[in-house]
């Protein structure tokens, strides 16, 4: 009996694999492998590297996980602590939570609530400040003071910066390879990051920066040849409203080729864009590279290249497009 059941079993086998090969063969050139939007729309062939989908729903989880599993067993006792928009709070605390030690996080009390919801849902002690960058400073210095805990800098940090750079080297390794690399940027973590992979395994990249027109310090540092901080910048880019530091600002303006800045209205049309066409829930901040290849066709046609799709972490309540 059992001999026979595995007879018709390979007999069923035969039947199934080779209607199989032709359904692959007709239907392999009609269907997409992985999210894109079309050539015509763009003028570019564009690879999405989608940190949306990483642990913690960002790639700050890379840099985080790499400061918090490099401290000694003497430094850890304490925990760590920073401040943070976001997406850095929720990535140091997930990281935290995974060794086991304290992480207190200083966040705007404008921050969004889902962000704040998965900084606690990790474990992280949450102090709010005002959404100022003079305000966060003051109150992480009390906080500090209070805990001892071991500094994690948001992004001008050389451990963070590591850390965020090994996202364009996986993405190198998936795609073969890019002409350019846009990726959006705010105090510069991920940009420094992909300015020092690239610098070393593929100095041919054009490394593009984008931001938003609101919050565009950047922007003006580099046309300027200077850091120039903003305070207080009003963006729904949330997580693009801190402004470069020493660190930072030594990668990007040895690195960086260009920063190109989009309207409020074209993030909420790159990040409608990206919702409806190809299915990928993103932050307001990460539809600002998409903003800026769409408003510069010219820049970008005929290229490859590669967008870095930071994070997922949306407030469902407080869309941007809905009024």
């Amino acid at each position: 009996m059992g001999r026979t059941h595995r007879v018709g079993d390979q007999r069923q086998q035969q039947r199934l694999e080779r209607p199989g090969l032709t359904v692959d063969h007709a239907l392999g050139r009609q269907l997409e492998r992985f999210p894109n939007l079309p050539h015509d729309l763009v003028g570019a062939e564009l690879f999405f590297k989608c940190e949306n989908f990483q642990k913690a729903g960002a790639f700050k989880v890379r840099g985080a996980s790499n400061a918090v599993f490099g401290l000694d067993d003497e430094q850890a006792k304490l925990g760590v602590c920073t401040h943070s928009s976001g997406n850095h709070a929720l990535s140091l605390s997930y990281a935290a939570g995974r060794r086991g030690i304290p992480c207190n996080v200083v966040m705007p009390r404008t921050a969004p609530e889902a962000k704040k919801a998965a900084v606690r849902g990790y474990g992280g002690k949450i102090t709010e400040c005002e959404p100022s960058t003079t305000s966060r400073e003051e109150v992480f210095a009390k906080v500090q003071a209070e805990t001892g805990g071991e500094f994690v800098h948001p992004y001008n940090d050389p451990r963070v910066i590591a850390g965020q750079g090994t996202c364009s080297r996986e993405f190198m390794e998936q795609t073969g390879g890019v002409d350019m690399m846009v990726a959006p940027i705010g105090g510069g973590g991920m940009i420094s990051g992909t300015c020092l992979t690239l610098s070393n395994i593929a100095p041919e990249v054009e490394i593009i920066a984008s931001e938003p027109e609101q919050a565009d310090d950047a922007y003006r540092s580099f046309k300027a040849g200077h850091i120039i901080a903003d305070d207080a910048p009003v963006t729904i880019a949330d997580g693009l409203k801190v402004p470069l530091k020493e660190l930072t600002w030594h990668f990007v303006s040895n690195h960086v080729t260009d920063i190109l800045t989009a309207t409020e209205e074209e993030i909420i049309d790159a990040m409608k864009l990206t919702w409806q066409r190809m299915k990928i829930v993103m932050e307001p901040s990460c539809a600002v590279p998409l903003a800026t290849i769409l408003k510069n066709k010219d820049k970008f046609a005929g290229k490859r290249v590669g967008v870095i799709i930071t994070g997922g972490n949306v407030d469902l309540d407080k869309l941007p497009w809905i009024k």
